[in-house]
């Protein structure tokens, strides 16, 4: 026998809903993404002034450490918002004729990728 949770059919998803969902995954991935270069910026600037300063050696090391960590942030997080724009593309080219296209998540939908077309270009 089947367990009761298991004959249940699955409701088809909305293609809206699933629009709004993955706008909103690319919107905050590439808020999260030039948070990341802007924390990188400003902790390079202050592990700079450190040194200048001839702070701590040990106060140094440290802050090098967070300034490698926020490194290695950038690419992960560019990485991310690249896939999920990538997919937001893909989900669109196949639900195009199940979405309103007038509609809210549409227009922001496109907004967001010719956004993200002119940052590839330049």
């Amino acid at each position: 026998r089947c367990p009761p949770w298991r004959r249940e059919q699955k409701k088809p998803v909305d293609p809206e809903r699933q629009l709004m969902i993955k706008v909103k995954a690319c919107q905050r991935l590439i808020k999260e993404a030039a948070f990341y270069v802007t924390e990188l910026k400003e902790n390079e600037d202050k592990l700079d002034k450190m040194k200048q300063e001839k702070r701590d050696v040990y106060d140094i090391k440290y802050f090098d450490d967070v300034v490698g960590e926020s490194r290695m942030m950038v690419p992960d997080s560019q990485a991310r918002m690249k896939k999920n724009v990538e997919d937001l593309e893909i989900f669109l080219d196949s639900n195009r004729s199940n979405l309103n296209a007038e509609g809210e998540w549409m227009t922001a939908a496109s907004s967001l990728l010719s956004e993200q077309q002119g940052v590839k270009s330049s």
